[in-house]
C-alpha cells in the first residue's frame, strides 16, 4: 500500500491572507499580535505602569510643573485676578475654566492626581489607536505596547510635568476612530473639544479641508470658539491673551523652553546655523511633510491607514516647524502609527521606525546629550527620523491592500488563524 500524503488543513483567515496576496509572515505576525494576550503579560504590562506613577508620585521634584501654570490661572480667575498675567499661561480662555476643579484641590490632591490622570490618558489613547485597527484591548499588542511605553522617556516626562498635551494624545486617535467609522462630525467634536483645551491639534484640522468634510471642519473650528467667548467674558483683562500671550508664543517662548526645543529651526541655529537660512530649512521640510500628507490622502484606498498616516503626517510637518517643539509631542501620534503594526505595509513595518525610538529610550545614557543644555538634540533626532520614514512611507514606500485583503483587518476579537508562538506570551 502506498502512504496517503497528509491533508492540509486550510482555515479561513489563511485562506484570505493567500487571496490577498499578502505575505504568509505578515498574516502570521498580525494574528499572532491580535490575538488574547496571557494574564501573566497583562499583569506585566499594568504592573510596570502602575510602578512608574508611584514612582513619580513618590519622588519626583517636578511632579505637576506644567499643570500648575494652567492650575495657577484658574486661581487667578477664582481671586479676580487676570490669568493672562502669567506668563507661562499659554492656552485659550477655555483651559482656564477647565481648570478650576483642580483649582480647588490641595498639593496632596494634586500629587496623586497628575500622574494617576496622566497614566490614564495615555492609557485611553493607546486603547482608541487599538480601536481604529479592531485590535481588542486584551491582545498581545495592546499589553506589549503598554510595556513599551513605560521605557518611552517622553510618556514619563508628560505623566511627570502633567502637560495638558495629554488631551491631544486622547483626542487624535479618538478622532481617527470616528472618521475610521464614517462619523466626521464627531472627529471634529473631538478635535474642537482638544482645542479648547489646548491647540497643539490646529494641523489636524487640514484633514478635514483634505477630505472635504466642511460640517466636521466647522465644528471643530465652533466648539473652542464657544468655550472660550464666555469664559473670556468673565475674566479680567482677556485682551492680555494678544497683546502678551501671542507675542510671547511666536517668539518661540523663552530661555527657559529653549533647551528643550526639538524643532528644526531652533536646533540649527543651536548648531551655528545662520537663523535665516535655519528657519528656511524648517519652513521647507514642514511644507514636504504637507506634500507628502497630500500625496498620501490622494492615494484613496481604503481602510483606517490612511487617516492614520496622513493625520500623523500633518501633525509631525507641524512639529518640525514649530516652536518649540517638546519631546512629549511624538506621543501625539505614535499610539495611532503603532497600532498600525498590524497592516502590511504600514510605518512601524520598516525598521527605521523603530530606529527612530531608540533615542527616547528610558534608561541609555547618551554621551554629551544627557545634560539638560544637549537634550534637544536627541529629541531631535527622534523627531526627525520618525517625520522622515512616515513621509517616505506616504510618499514612496505606500502600499494599497490588494484585491481581497481587508483593509480593516479581522473583526474583534483573537484571530482566528494559527499562530507562530503558542503559550509563550
Amino acid at each position: 500500500m502506498s502512504a496517503e500524503k497528509p491533508v492540509k488543513t486550510v482555515n479561513s483567515g489563511e485562506l484570505a491572507g493567500g487571496l490577498a496576496g499578502e505575505p504568509a509572515a505578515d498574516s502570521a505576525l498580525a494574528a499572532w499580535l491580535r490575538g488574547r494576550a496571557s494574564w501573566g503579560l497583562r499583569s506585566v504590562a499594568g504592573g510596570l505602569l502602575a510602578v512608574l506613577v508611584w514612582e513619580l508620585h513618590r519622588t519626583s521634584p517636578t511632579l505637576g510643573m506644567d499643570n500648575d501654570f494652567v492650575v495657577r490661572a484658574a486661581r487667578a480667575l477664582l481671586d479676580g485676578g487676570a490669568p493672562y498675567a502669567d506668563k507661562r499661561f499659554l492656552y485659550l480662555p477655555s483651559a482656564v475654566l477647565a481648570a478650576v476643579p483642580e483649582a480647588l484641590l490641595g498639593p496632596r490632591e494634586l500629587r496623586v492626581l497628575v500622574p494617576v490622570a496622566g497614566a490614564a490618558a495615555v492609557l485611553s489613547g493607546w486603547w482608541a489607536s487599538l480601536r481604529i485597527f479592531r485590535v481588542g484591548a486584551g491582545s498581545r499588542l495592546a499589553a506589549l505596547g503598554v510595556v513599551a511605553l513605560v521605557f518611552f522617556e517622553p510618556l514619563r516626562n508628560v505623566v511627570n510635568i502633567g502637560n495638558w498635551t495629554l488631551a491631544s494624545v486622547v483626542a487624535l486617535p479618538a478622532a481617527v476612530l470616528c472618521a475610521a467609522r464614517g462619523r466626521w462630525t464627531a472627529a471634529g467634536a473631538v478635535v474642537g473639544c482638544a482645542l479648547a483645551v489646548k491647540p497643539l491639534l490646529a494641523p489636524l484640522l487640514l484633514l478635514f479641508v483634505l477630505a472635504r468634510r466642511g460640517r466636521a471642519l466647522a465644528v471643530a473650528v465652533a466648539v473652542p470658539v464657544v468655550a472660550s467667548v464666555p469664559a473670556a467674558l468673565v475674566m479680567p483683562r482677556p485682551g492680555m491673551f494678544f497683546t502678551h500671550t501671542l507675542p510671547f508664543l511666536l517668539r518661540g517662548q523663552d530661555a527657559f523652553a529653549r533647551p528643550y526645543d526639538a524643532s528644526v529651526g531652533m536646533v540649527l541655529t543651536r548648531l551655528g546655523v545662520p537663523a535665516p537660512l535655519a528657519y528656511g530649512v524648517a519652513v521647507l521640510a514642514a511644507a514636504v511633510g504637507l506634500g507628502c500628507a497630500r500625496v498620501r490622502w490622494r492615494r484613496a484606498d481604503g481602510g483606517p491607514r490612511r487617516l492614520v498616516e496622513t493625520a500623523a503626517m500633518l501633525m509631525l510637518a507641524a512639529f518640525l516647524v514649530s516652536r518649540p517643539s517638546f519631546d512629549h509631542y511624538l506621543l501625539v501620534v505614535l499610539g495611532p502609527l503603532l497600532a498600525s503594526v498590524v497592516a502590511a505595509g504600514s510605518v512601524p513595518r520598516t525598521a527605521w521606525f523603530w530606529i527612530a525610538l531608540v533615542p527616547q529610550v528610558s534608561g541609555f545614557a547618551w554621551p554629551h546629550l544627557e545634560a539638560i543644555q544637549r537634550r534637544a538634540f536627541r529629541d531631535a533626532a527622534a523627531l526627525w527620523l520618525l517625520a522622515g520614514v512616515a513621509a517616505w512611507t506616504c510618499a514612496v514606500r505606500w502600499r494599497a491592500p490588494e484585491a481581497g485583503e481587508p483593509a480593516d483587518g479581522p473583526a474583534d476579537g483573537p484571530a482566528r488563524g494559527r499562530e507562530p508562538v503558542r503559550g509563550v506570551f
